[in-house]
């Protein structure tokens, strides 16, 4: 098995300088590192147990199979928060059938973004034995 010290997802925005402010200011996802110089820099952000990496530029948008799953402590604060901040709102926080409250955004480049709340009741939350 490989051993993985650190991961990361990396986009190639078609507008870095415009994907910086969606993923700094109206996200609020706090920078790990910057590398590089220019409009072209390479910023990344801290995801939870992951990373995201903003670096080049891409003429076309990512695939459309690019997804992003970002789990929050409190959907409806976080549908609040970003919609006071700009940020279109694609489908506002909803219980799914499976359990789990979601809301779905997306970012310059149309790249969805699904924020998840897990439920204290939900059973990714079990821990037998705990």
């Amino acid at each position: 098995m490989v051993h993985v010290l650190s991961s990361r997802t990396l986009l190639r925005p078609t507008d870095p300088e415009r994907s910086r402010a969606f993923y700094g200011e109206q996200l609020g996802l706090a920078v790990y590192r910057e590398f590089g110089t220019g409009p072209e820099r390479g910023t990344v952000y801290f995801l939870g147990g992951g990373f995201l990496e903003l670096s080049g530029r891409s003429d076309a948008p990512p695939s459309p199979a690019i997804r992003l799953w970002l789990q929050v402590a409190d959907a409806d604060a976080a549908h609040e928060e970003l919609r006071d901040k700009g940020v279109p709102i694609v489908r506002p926080p909803v219980r799914e059938p499976w359990g789990l409250v979601e809301m779905w955004v997306e970012d310059p480049d149309g790249v969805p973004i699904v924020l998840v709340k897990v439920p204290a009741d939900h059973p990714l939350r079990y821990r037998p034995g705990i």
